[in-house]
């Protein structure tokens, strides 16, 4: 999907160096992917402690 944005060029430019992306579409197209994936975490974390898993970390620790 093609679309036009007014990004501050610096902050693009930041952002290709430090990701070492060498468009500005990898970068956009990364950043969009790390914001949807800390999205789900949080969403995630609303559950921790609520949901009980039948697991024995003590047998799975023990796998290699």
């Amino acid at each position: 999907m093609r679309t036009t944005l007014d990004l501050p060029e610096s902050l693009v430019d930041e952002a290709m160096r430090i990701s070492h992306h060498r468009t500005k579409t990898g970068v956009i197209i990364t950043a969009l992917e790390e914001y949807v994936r800390k999205n789900k975490i949080q969403g995630l974390k609303k559950y921790r402690g609520r949901i009980h898993l039948d697991i024995n970390l003590a047998k799975l620790r023990k796998r290699s």
